[in-house]
């Protein structure tokens, strides 16, 4: 594929689906309870996420393109903090409360980032949204569909069984019409009702309760092959988890991905990005090929992190970089740095920042940089540009040119993220940043360091950390001939 991704500012998507909310409890679970053999967990933190359909506008967003959600919901407080979420998120979103129906509302009770219990309030258990008359609301709902689908590059429809998609043909229909792309993530054991769709992501699962188990891939593009012609589909997407995923056209011609994730942590909410992130490259012209292969890219990304989760451009341009396999730190434009920091602080993470010249990389900055980026969740790398090096250093400073000192850091699996700053100190970047730990090294002492003050009005701390004994830039460029000034 290319070496870049597609300007996802250019993607504009509607989903159409099942609404819920995900809540997560976090806590420590240090004892057990006294009244019967179950971990006791003190709750100290809640975290809410908007999921399914709400999930995969959120991802499109989370790229920087432009996502409408369409859905029905209960008239409770759960719909309200949903459109929170979404308004939160830059979704436009029209949801149409039904009194007769409950928002569905899952939560995880996690410790340590591990997911010790689930939680589900919803009206009844899954059932096909055929036998859910009573639930459906009239056809009236979605008249204004259409200007919706106009607007859009592609519609993106999301079914978790919870009956949010009683007019699923029609959509299609209307979405086809149009000349759009209708991309369906599908459920149940029934997919007649996505006939005329323009290709469905169905999970290993999904697709063996509807066209049966496979033994090799020769099999399963047998099975796909039908399953296209019966429902009249330009081709189908499906995800096999550590397998990775294969994409299947009409012409039978077909597409094997690995899976890209080095660890995988949390498969929730997978499907939803690699259905977003397809559709929303698909909106910005990318071919079908294309787009796989960047849906899988985020796949790789998504299933690193804990519960629905998103992805942003930075993180699949660095997985691209390294192949979809790789760790380090990502290069980031100044502009993207607050939301960058946003969606960690709403992860609950803390920020560790560090910066410096690193002109001439030693065992020394890598050993305190591995020491930094033990202290908190996330470390960011502030680097002087070469203006400001040469200030600082000499006229015969820098050896190597910014770009060059940031494609060697990015190497490094200690660093997140790098980011460059003009100015000689990096006082003005740390107040856009606010980190919750500030690192130096050297033999700087505590009061030395530039923002100390300002760090510890906001509540944060400052570390000096040493170098190893024997490394030192100065030593390395005098051996060179004296080019330390």
């Amino acid at each position: 594929m290319n070496s870049a991704l597609p300007s996802f500012r250019e993607a504009n998507v509607l989903v159409v689906g099942d609404l819920m909310l995900d809540r997560y409890w976090h806590g420590d679970a240090e004892r057990i309870s006294p009244e019967a053999p179950v971990p006791v967990v003190r709750v100290t933190r809640s975290e809410d996420r908007a999921g399914a359909a709400g999930n995969v506008a959120t991802n499109v967003t989370s790229l920087g393109g432009k996502a409408a959600v369409v859905g029905f919901v209960g008239d409770d407080d759960t719909a309200s903090r949903l459109e929170e979420l979404l308004a939160q998120s830059g979704v436009r979103h029209r949801l149409t409360r039904v009194p007769s129906r409950q928002t569905p509302t899952k939560v995880r009770v996690l410790s340590q980032n591990q997911q010790l219990l689930r939680l589900d309030f919803e009206a009844a258990p899954e059932v096909p949204k055929r036998d859910l008359p009573q639930a459906a609301p009239p056809p009236s709902s979605f008249e204004g569909l259409s200007p919706l689908i106009e607007q859009a590059g592609v519609v993106i429809l999301s079914d978790y069984g919870k009956g949010g998609l009683p007019h699923c043909a029609e959509t299609i229909r209307r979405a086809r019409a149009l000349g759009r792309p209708v991309l369906v993530d599908p459920w149940g054991e029934d997919f007649s009702s996505y006939r005329g769709a323009t290709l469905m992501t169905p999970n290993r699962r999904e697709m063996e309760r509807v066209v049966g188990p496979w033994q090799s891939d020769l099999e399963l593009v047998a099975k796909a092959g039908r399953l296209i012609e019966e429902l009249e589909l330009e081709a189908i997407l499906v995800t096999l988890g550590p397998k990775g995923m294969s994409l299947i056209s009409r012409a039978r011609e077909t597409l094997h991905l690995p899976a890209q994730a080095r660890e995988v942590y949390d498969v929730t909410g997978a499907g939803d990005t690699v259905v977003a992130v397809l559709g929303a490259a698909l909106a910005t012209g990318c071919e079908l090929g294309e787009a796989t292969l960047i849906a899988n890219l985020a796949a790789g990304v998504v299933v690193g992190k804990l519960g629905a989760a998103s992805v942003a451009p930075y993180e699949l341009r660095r997985s691209l970089a390294r192949g979809g396999l790789g760790a380090g730190g990502t290069i980031l434009d100044p502009q993207e740095l607050d939301s960058v920091l946003a969606r960690a602080r709403r992860a609950g993470e803390s920020i560790v920042m560090t910066n410096g010249c690193f002109d001439v990389l030693h065992a020394g900055h890598v050993a305190y940089l591995e020491q930094a980026r033990q202290l908190g969740d996330r470390l960011l790398v502030a680097v002087n540009d070469d203006d400001s090096v040469r200030r600082l250093k000499g006229e015969r400073r820098p050896i190597h040119r910014l770009e060059q000192r940031l494609r060697v850091l990015a190497a490094l699996s200690s660093i997140d993220w790098l980011v460059s700053f003009p100015q000689d100190t990096p006082e003005e970047l740390l107040h856009q940043v606010a980190p919750e730990v500030l690192v130096k090294g050297g033999d700087l002492k505590p009061e030395e360091v530039v923002g100390r003050d300002w760090v510890l009005s906001q509540g944060g701390r400052v570390e000096v950390l040493g170098f190893e004994e024997g490394c030192s830039t100065s030593a390395i460029l005098d051996s060179l001939g004296g080019l330390e000034e």
